[in-house]
């Protein structure tokens, strides 16, 4: 008898042990504030002191029952009592920050603040646009309006209008996607998302400077989302090495690239369906105007992106609005080059129809009634606009016509793809020797015996790994190679890397190399190794030659030669050297599938 009420002691301590940290746990994952925490513990004292009494006086089962529900009740109102607030994002990771001198604009003057080592300055959430809201909504930005006093430009701005999950989805993503996650109470807050959110950050070398060089970034995300404050892509790394970084916020989604021809036709410019580009064009001439008062040179100004980023840096190269606004790009995982973009891009008629749709399922009859409707009501549709199109003002025709004509804005182009690029985008769609071919023919139709001749699969592993770098060509790998070709039929010195560096956070996935070209990569993270610290100072140095000159190369790095055959890529992984591209013979396929003509 003694022996059972022991054992079943230690059952109880189990169970209620393992629900209590599992309580907890969900508390830090949602990033609840502090307070959760503690009405958590008296939850679980009640409990356990109720759980006590009911043994002492009664002992019933039915009791027992129903303090386990009310705790369980207990906890889900405490998770919702203190749930997380909305927070701005500080500018930097440090307490009570050292103000910056003030510095003047021609809006006003503004004030940011020092990292910790106050080796960079930073300034934040600084309006390059007017707020894109009420009847701005849809409209081209327009500039912004001058402001009394000093701005402090210690915190970002809200992040764009788009789809959200809740704040223990994104725990689990850094824990599953990224095996990067700490445990932190300075974080138990979500950041802020509103349409008002056209600003962009800077981050300089302290101290008065003249004629940096300037990069300045375009955040990816599918172009639907995205936010400007990303460690991985925070331009204290390069800043650090004397480069001047911006970056911004543009309008995301339904908010960017809606497209319907009454707003064309209200428009000055006839335009509709690439706000969000306009967008970056107004972040581009806020610099030229002003990042002199920040010790830049506006004729030395570098345009980079990644994925989304890269394809609106691809686009951006061809706009006939962005001629003067930079002098060379870097594009990372996306072009738009090709004959028909794979991805971020599609016709004015599809564009339309999908206008169209849109009003019909918010059953609107008019712009003037989608105005009327909250920002939350329409963010749901981002997944149906999110592609730059051909709008006769921003973009006069597709990139490759253009590069075709020899039109274009760029003087130099670094670019490149990683290798397991399509690794986050087929998590759930990996394939099998049961279905390898059956996708092969549904994606490749009339080109699919040539595909599977080129990759035939005999096991599961064979066919999953086949599938994978085929997803990855298609969406990443063969734009580069498109607009490799064009810029040499340009005659524009272009130089194309493939990152293959694999760690034990992201690795050669898609956006994996990040955190090495800009140099933030944490110092006391175990999860890279000594050359992975190695091949981020190298493609540090590689890019801030770059940035300042149009060649990576210098400083005693390894040659990295331009990619005039359009077949040779500077290899970034166990080792840095110049290697040859593998995909010709698929990209071959690619070519006439798209109906690629080089003239």
């Amino acid at each position: 008898m003694k022996s059972k009420r022991i054992i079943s002691r230690v059952i109880f301590i189990f169970f209620s042990a393992l629900l209590l940290l599992l309580m907890l746990t969900v508390l830090e994952l949602n990033k609840n504030t502090v307070l959760g925490f503690v009405l958590a513990a008296f939850a679980a004292a009640a409990f356990f002191m109720g759980y006590r009494l009911v043994k002492i006086r009664r002992n019933k089962w039915y009791l027992k029952l129903a303090l386990w529900v009310g705790w369980v009740a207990a906890f889900a109102g405490v998770l919702f009592l203190t749930w997380p607030p909305v927070r701005a994002v500080p500018a930097v990771k440090v307490k009570n920050p050292a103000k910056t001198e003030v510095r003047t604009v021609a809006q006003g003057q503004v004030q940011g603040v020092f990292n910790a080592d106050k080796s960079v300055e930073v300034y934040t959430g600084i309006p390059y646009a007017q707020p894109p809201v009420g009847e701005l909504r849809w409209k081209e930005p327009q500039d912004p309006k001058p402001w009394s006093g000093v701005l402090a430009a210690n915190k970002f701005a809200p992040m764009s209008m788009q789809p959200s999950n809740l704040p223990i989805y994104d725990s689990l993503v850094q824990i599953i996607g990224y095996h990067d996650y700490r445990i932190s109470l300075d974080d138990n807050y979500t950041p802020p998302m509103s349409e008002d959110s056209l600003y962009l950050n800077i981050w300089k070398p302290a101290g008065d400077s003249e004629h940096l060089p300037v990069l300045v970034y375009i955040h990816g995300g599918s172009l639907q989302t995205g936010q400007p404050w990303y460690a991985d892509y925070s331009g204290e790394g390069l800043a650090r090495e004397g480069v001047i970084v911006v970056n911004m916020g543009y309008r995301l989604g339904v908010f960017g690239y809606y497209a319907n021809e009454e707003l064309a036709a209200e428009s000055p410019n006839g335009t509709t369906g690439n706000y969000g580009l306009l967008d970056q064009i107004k972040a581009l001439e806020w610099v030229k105007r002003n990042i002199t008062s920040f010790g830049g040179d506006p004729a030395n100004v570098t345009l980079a992106g990644e994925s989304a980023g890269a394809a609106s840096v691809s686009a951006l190269c061809t706009s006939p609005l962005a001629k003067g606004l930079f002098k060379r790009v870097i594009l990372e995982s996306s072009t738009v080059a090709s004959v028909n973009p794979p991805h971020s891009f599609r016709t004015m008629d599809d564009a339309l129809e999908a206008g169209q749709k849109t009003m019909r399922q918010l059953n609107c009859s008019s712009v003037a009634q989608l105005r009327k409707l909250s920002a939350k009501e329409l963010v749901a549709q981002a997944s149906n606009h999110h592609h730059m199109t051909v709008d006769g003002y921003a973009l006069t025709e597709t990139p490759y016509e253009s590069y075709q004509k020899g039109i274009h804005n760029e003087q130099a182009i670094l670019h490149g793809y990683n290798e397991e690029e399509s690794a986050a985008f087929i998590v759930f769609d990996h394939a099998k020797l049961s279905n390898y071919e059956s996708k092969v023919r549904g994606y490749f139709k009339d080109s699919a015996d040539d595909i599977l001749d080129l990759y035939p699969a005999k096991s599961d592993a064979e066919a999953d790994r086949n599938w994978a770098e085929i997803y990855g060509a298609v969406f990443f790998d063969y734009p580069h190679y498109c607009l490799n070709r064009l810029a040499v039929k340009n005659d524009i010195p272009v130089y194309e890397y493939l990152f293959a560096k694999t760690n034990g956070r992201l690795g050669n996935w898609h956006s994996g190399e990040e955190v090495y070209c800009y140099g933030n990569i944490p110092g006391d993270s175990r999860l890279y190794d000594s050359r992975d610290r190695e091949l981020s100072a190298e493609m540090v140095g590689y890019w801030k030659n770059f940035i300042t000159t149009g060649d990576p190369n210098g400083g005693g790095l390894p040659q990295w030669e331009k990619n005039t055959g359009s077949d040779r890529v500077m290899y970034f992984g166990g080792d840095t050297e110049m290697r040859d591209e593998k995909e010709h013979a698929l990209f071959a396929v690619l070519d006439k599938m798209d109906g690629w003509k080089q003239q």
